[in-house]
C-alpha cells in the first residue's frame, strides 16, 4: 500500500486540532500500513498512529469495527492498549477507512533469544485479558480460535496438509469447545503484536482478531508463539507467568494448545516474511515446522492423557 493519501492525512490532522502538520509518515508492518505519524509543532499530540482499510480487501469494514470494539472495551478496562482519538468507519471523510490511536510505549521486534522474565510477562499480558467478562456481541463475536477470519482447515484441503495436522483436525472435530464464561480475547496474540521496553510487555497491538471466548484462545496463543519463537521450553515460562498473574491453574491448556497450533499451515512458509520483519530472519519454514510439530505433538499427548 503506498503511503497515506493527502485526504487521509488532512483528516488525521484535523483530528488532532491545533495548527498541527504531518511531519514524518513511517510504515510500521514491512514499511506500510499502519502508519506512524509523527507532528509538528509538537503540541497535546506528537504523535499518532494511522491505520487505513484496504477497498480490495471485501473483510477489512468488519475488522475495523473490531478493532475499534475492542479498543473501546481496552481502554474502559485499562488494559495496556492505545486510546482512540479518531475514527472513519465509512471513509467519508479520510477518504478511507480509518482510525487514529495513540502511540504506545515500547517495540515489536522479537529477540532471538527471551529471558524467563520476558516470557512469564507476556503470560501475564493473556492473563490480563481473562479479567474482562465479555458476552458476544455484533463486533465482538464469539471465538473459538485465534485469527478467526482465516479457514486454516480448508485452506490445507486446497495446499495440501501433513499426517499430524490431519490427526490434530479429526480430534478437535470429535471434542466439544471446552465451555465457561466468555472473556475479552486478543485473538491474534504473539510477540509482533506486543510491545516492549527490555523484558517489559508496554502494550497490545492489532486487535482486529478480537472477540468474546475462553481465556484459553489467547494463552495458549502465546504459548504457540513462543514455542515457534524460541523452542518448546520457552511455552512452559509462560504458562507459569499465566498462572502467576491469574492466581489459579490454567484450564484446558492441552486442548487450547492443539487448537492455536492448528492456525497454521503445513508449509510454515507462509508466516516466514512477517518473522523476518519483526527482526528474526534466523527463522525459516524448516525450523517454524519442526517447532510447530513439536509442540503439537506434546499438546496431543497430553490431551490422550487428559481424556483418560
Amino acid at each position: 500500500m503506498p503511503e497515506p493519501s493527502e485526504e487521509a492525512l488532512r483528516w488525521a490532522v484535523d483530528a488532532v486540532g491545533g495548527d498541527a502538520r504531518v511531519a514524518a509518515v513511517t510504515g510500521l508492518r514491512e514499511g506500510a500500513n499502519p502508519w506512524l505519524l509523527k507532528f509538528e509543532p509538537a503540541g497535546r499530540i506528537e504523535a499518532a498512529v494511522l491505520r487505513l482499510g484496504d477497498p480490495a480487501d471485501p473483510d477489512h469494514g468488519q475488522r475495523f469495527g473490531t478493532e475499534v470494539a475492542a479498543l473501546r472495551v481496552a481502554g474502559d478496562h485499562r488494559l495496556p492498549a492505545a486510546r482512540l482519538i479518531a475514527t472513519d468507519l465509512d471513509g467519508a471523510a479520510a477518504g478511507a477507512l480509518a482510525v487514529l490511536t495513540t502511540v504506545l510505549p515500547g517495540d515489536s521486534r522479537i529477540p532471538p533469544v527471551a529471558s524467563i522474565g520476558r516470557l512469564r510477562c507476556l503470560g501475564a499480558a493473556a492473563a490480563a485479558l481473562q479479567t474482562v467478562p465479555l458476552a458476544p456481541r455484533a463486533a465482538l463475536p464469539l471465538r473459538t480460535r485465534s485469527i478467526a477470519d482465516v479457514d486454516f482447515a480448508a485452506r490445507r484441503r486446497e495446499k495440501g496438509t501433513t499426517a499430524l495436522l490431519a490427526a490434530a483436525e479429526e480430534r478437535l472435530d470429535r471434542l466439544p469447545v471446552p465451555g465457561g464464561p466468555t472473556v475479552l480475547v486478543h485473538g491474534d496474540l504473539w510477540h509482533g503484536n506486543t510491545l516492549w521496553s527490555g523484558d517489559r510487555c508496554t502494550g497490545l497491538i492489532d486487535w482486529d482478531c478480537a472477540g468474546a471466548g475462553s481465556p484459553g484462545i489467547d494463552l495458549s496463543g502465546a504459548r504457540f508463539d513462543a514455542a515457534l519463537m524460541f523452542g518448546l521450553p520457552a511455552a512452559e515460562q509462560v504458562l507459569e507467568g499465566w498462572q502467576r498473574a491469574a492466581g489459579r491453574r490454567a484450564d484446558h491448556v492441552a486442548y487450547w494448545d492443539v487448537v492455536a497450533a492448528s492456525c497454521t499451515l503445513a508449509d510454515m512458509a507462509f508466516c516466514v516474511p512477517v518473522m523476518h520483519d519483526q527482526g528474526r530472519p534466523d527463522l525459516d519454514a524448516g525450523v517454524l515446522g519442526e517447532r510447530r510439530d513439536a509442540f503439537l505433538s506434546a499438546a496431543l499427548t497430553r490431551l490422550d492423557a487428559d481424556e483418560r
